[in-house]
């Protein structure tokens, strides 16, 4: 699916964008994001909805771990189980605040079902991990409105 043809659904658009690039979908949210600023929509509904469905993603990935196939992760993630159990000591030590990093295009989709399969609190990553959406969505809107300007 072409990121761009999500934008003539306008804010319904932004929140399939940014659920689909909250899972295991790769799909950009960010060229959506643009292109609706660029088309004149409104930057704070826009941070609040692709953070929404952004979250909602990474939540279903995050889910996808805690069911603790092996199977699935090696279908959707690509890794293997001896290199899932490599994140276990990291995991462990640094635990949620990994959801604060979820955002990271391939890597955090890795990270995120890693901390559900590792049972990290649900909580502790719901918070962290909209606090690492909404930040990030912050800084490419203001980006983007900073280039345009120019």
């Amino acid at each position: 699916m072409d990121p761009t043809s999500l934008t003539e659904l306008g804010y319904w658009g932004m929140f399939f964008a940014g659920l689909l690039a909250g899972t295991v979908v790769p799909f950009s949210s960010e060229v959506v994001l643009v292109a609706l600023l660029a088309l004149g929509f409104d930057a704070f509904p826009l941070l609040i909805i692709a953070s929404i469905g952004n979250w909602i993603g990474g939540m279903t990935t995050y889910w996808i771990g805690l069911m603790g196939k092996t199977i699935w992760l090696e279908k959707y993630f690509n890794v293997s189980h001896a290199k899932l159990m490599g994140f276990k000591s990291r995991i462990a030590k640094w635990g949620s605040y990994w959801a604060l990093v979820s955002w990271v295009p391939i890597a955090g989709n890795l990270i995120t079902a890693a901390l559900g399969f590792f049972r990290v609190p649900i909580l502790a990553v719901a918070i962290f991990m909209a606090i690492g959406k909404v930040a990030r969505y912050i800084i490419v809107i203001y980006v983007a409105l900073e280039i345009s300007n120019y």
